[in-house]
């Protein structure tokens, strides 16, 4: 995978990678910038967070869950100090539908957190990451 950014201006950036979309980068006034753009760790929480909603929501639709609505919510926590790492990340995936089967559910999850998802698997080795779900009927 090769990915850039191109400088705009201040701390501005428009980031691109192979497929050729493209995503706004920027900083908070408090640094210096212009507050028009995705922080570079939010990208990182939301590559985590997109990649095992990915695995998951596959895997449930495999399994013939009839699931009507899905979110993964990611909290992650960062060291006071610099380069404020990612300290720890907790998981949360909702999942609403019509008899949803929890043990499908953890199953996905727990496949995805251990075989599919090479993003959460990169943080695993150096931060713990909980997960937990819910399941709404509806």
């Amino acid at each position: 995978m090769d990915a850039k950014v191109v400088w705009s201006a201040g701390l501005s950036f428009t980031g691109s990678a192979d497929t050729g979309f493209e995503i706004p980068l920027g900083a908070h006034p408090d640094v210096g910038g212009d507050n028009d753009g995705l922080r570079p760790m939010e990208l990182l929480a939301i590559g985590v967070a997109g990649c095992t909603a990915m695995d998951v929501i596959s895997i449930l639709t495999k399994k013939r869950q009839k699931v009507t609505a899905f979110e993964v919510s990611l909290s992650a926590q960062q060291s006071a100090e610099h380069p404020k790492v990612f300290t720890q990340m907790n998981i949360h995936y909702a999942v609403q539908g019509e008899a949803i089967d929890p043990k499908s559910v953890e199953r996905a999850i727990e496949l995805s957190e251990t075989k599919y998802c090479p993003a959460q698997a990169m943080f695993n080795q150096f931060l713990p990451i909980e997960s937990r779900y819910t399941i709404e009927e509806g």
